[in-house]
């Protein structure tokens, strides 16, 4: 049973970030762990570390599970996956070793934001002896986007400057408090300098991902797949989501105020959206 009551508020200390690092290969990997109670992975998202999530992942943690964090490959001093292994398929096979390196050895959750989120996917879909649940935070992974005043097309044809006008026009719109500008921009800065090759080559994954038969292979499974969509979201379009929902078919699907990246911006109401899925599978579980 993965839910359980949160902790009061004189012991919500247990769920505070530690910082530790373990070894893929040879190669370190810095990851974080909060809370007490069984394993949830949680994924960043495209460009970032776990840093911003920090808050995000302390709420989650509130809900008796213990989560783990790490820095993917190419992010946050992560060493970048070997050149035949830079595509999804390569990330959930890192995904599995490190479960294995942190000494994970029951099946996870694991929750996914953005680019994340189609590394769970893809996760989920190659490990289904590791995989339990599967939570979707805006998401990519979806077919299409709709260009004004025309028909859905393939999220592969979207240009590249209508991505970056979008990652522009939410960092201008965003509501979020300046600590979460400051560790985004400090994590986004960090991956510039340490391995730039790395973000153009994990944006074109990013992209290019249509993961619908694989969304359709989980449904098939009966995997408790929950989808969160903060319903602004500027940089993964509506269409896009829109995809995903159908494709998963039987998943919980939570819609929420906000932007591509709510769950920096507000924790709390991540921890909230997190309670309801809890909560349903909880719910589902005893009957």
């Amino acid at each position: 049973n993965m839910h359980r009551t949160p902790r009061p508020s004189n012991i919500q200390h247990a769920n505070r970030i530690v910082w530790r690092k373990t070894r893929i290969e040879g190669r370190p990997v810095p990851f974080a762990v909060a809370g007490e109670g069984p394993p949830v992975v949680f994924l960043h998202g495209w460009g970032l570390t776990p840093h911003p999530y920090c808050p995000a992942v302390e709420r989650l943690a509130e809900h008796d599970v213990q989560v783990f964090a790490p820095s993917l490959p190419g992010f946050g001093g992560t060493a970048e996956l070997p050149p035949a292994e830079r595509n999804l398929p390569g990330y959930a096979r890192w995904v599995k070793q490190f479960l294995n390196a942190a000494g994970i050895d029951e099946a996870v959750m694991v929750v996914g934001h953005s680019f994340g989120g189609g590394i769970a996917i893809q996760s989920a879909y190659h490990l289904p002896a590791r995989v339990a649940r599967l939570v979707l935070v805006n998401s990519v992974g979806g077919a299409t986007f709709t260009p004004s005043k025309q028909s859905a097309r393939p999220i592969r044809e979207r240009p590249l400057r209508d991505w970056a006008a979008a990652g522009a026009l939410e960092a201008l719109s965003t509501r979020s408090s300046l600590p979460a500008v400051a560790t985004m921009t400090a994590a986004a800065m960090t991956n510039i300098l340490h391995n730039p090759r790395a973000l153009w080559r994990t944006a074109q994954l990013a992209r290019n991902a249509d993961l619908r038969e694989e969304l359709d292979e989980l449904a098939n499974r009966d995997l408790p797949v929950a989808v969160i969509w903060g319903r602004d979201d500027k940089v993964i379009p509506q269409s896009s989501f829109e995809s995903v929902r159908i494709a998963v078919r039987n998943a919980l699907i939570l819609e929420v105020t906000g932007a591509h990246g709510w769950l920096i911006s507000d924790p709390d109401s991540f921890g909230n959206a997190m309670e309801q899925v809890f909560t349903t599978w909880s719910t589902q579980d005893a009957a």
